[in-house]
């Protein structure tokens, strides 16, 4: 009977890791082969201390990783069991994975899994079609499997509330030159591994948006491609506001994502209300909801958007000297 994980599992599973999102794509992660485990790190060359100065998105991004591997050996017939933060002097280690008795994936694991290489955050405007009521239910039950909660924002008097509360965070965070500058470093006008192509940036805003969006050098929007006027707007919160809180609310990130791809949706991420202490409790507070907002999500109907690209999997990877 297997004992541990192999490297070429490693590499198989990590494949679909990768494939998490990630504030401005930097792919915050890596994965380690030790004592049989696999580990899942974050890699602190690609922090960004100006928009994410407490590390809160790269450990998200890291829960978001953690979830695809978790599908990817469930999927192969090898579950995981997961320890989060399983070294109290390692920081940097999000979950260790050792295997689990083995069996046969589900339905639900493999419909996920199939929709890992589809997903990709949706910058562009969205059709006005409604989301329907049993689709709002699967994402929210697709939270609640990890723990978390998924408070949805229906109507214009919510929505514009909660647009407010965005756009106030997204001025604060561009008065920052520290900030504005980051971003900029990960747009790409050329073909690159990581970052934000600018083609997948989503359209240059306009004053008559609802929501903010951030600036990644999109072009010009067309006459009449204006955003929806009611977007389905989605709250991803957890228990807390620890560091295992944080990996905990990747994990519901990707399952919510990857729920929402399999049903057909597009999605984008807002992340601004969540950066901005103020404005996240404030959001907090206008939900009445126990817990923090880890995310807030766009969610509806659209034309296939551009993915961004991906680092070579073996980058990502920590192998055993002994083993190659």
């Amino acid at each position: 009977m297997e004992t541990g994980y192999t490297v070429e599992q490693l590499r198989v599973a990590a494949a679909d890791a990768v494939r998490a999102p990630s504030l401005h794509n930097v792919q915050p992660w890596r994965f380690r082969l030790r004592d049989g485990g696999i580990e899942v790190l974050l890699d602190p060359r690609r922090g960004l201390p100006a928009t994410d100065p407490s590390g809160w998105g790269a450990r998200v991004a890291g829960g978001a990783a953690l979830f695809n591997l978790r599908l990817a050996l469930a999927v192969a017939g090898n579950p995981a069991t997961v320890r989060l933060r399983p070294y109290p002097a390692e920081p940097t280690v999000l979950a260790r994975l050792v295997p689990d008795l083995p069996r046969r994936p589900t339905p639900t694991e493999q419909n996920l899994h199939a929709a890992i290489h589809r997903r990709l955050s949706n910058r562009a405007p969205f059709w006005p079609d409604p989301v329907p009521a049993d689709t709002r239910w699967r994402l929210g039950e697709a939270a609640r499997a990890e723990h978390c909660w998924l408070e949805l924002l229906i109507g214009v008097s919510a929505v514009t509330a909660f647009a407010e509360i965005a756009r106030g965070a997204h001025r604060v965070l561009e008065r920052d030159p520290a900030y504005r500058a980051e971003r900029l470093t990960w747009v790409r006008a050329e073909p690159a591994p990581d970052g934000v192509p600018a083609l997948a940036g989503g359209p240059q805003a306009e004053p008559q948006d609802l929501l903010p969006s951030r600036g990644f050098g999109g072009a010009p929007r067309a006459p009449g491609r204006d955003f929806e006027p009611e977007p389905l707007v989605a709250v991803l919160g957890s228990a807390g506001n620890t560091a295992v809180d944080q990996v905990v609310a990747g994990q519901a990130l990707q399952r919510v994502l990857l729920t929402a791809t399999d049903s057909g949706l597009s999605v984008s991420m807002l992340s601004q209300p969540i950066e901005v202490p103020s404005a996240r409790e404030q959001l907090r507070m206008s939900l009445g909801r126990f817990g923090t907002p880890q995310m807030v999500m766009r969610i509806g109907f659209g034309r296939p958007g551009r993915p961004t690209p991906r680092r070579p999997v073996d980058e990502t990877l920590d192998l055993p000297v002994h083993l190659g």
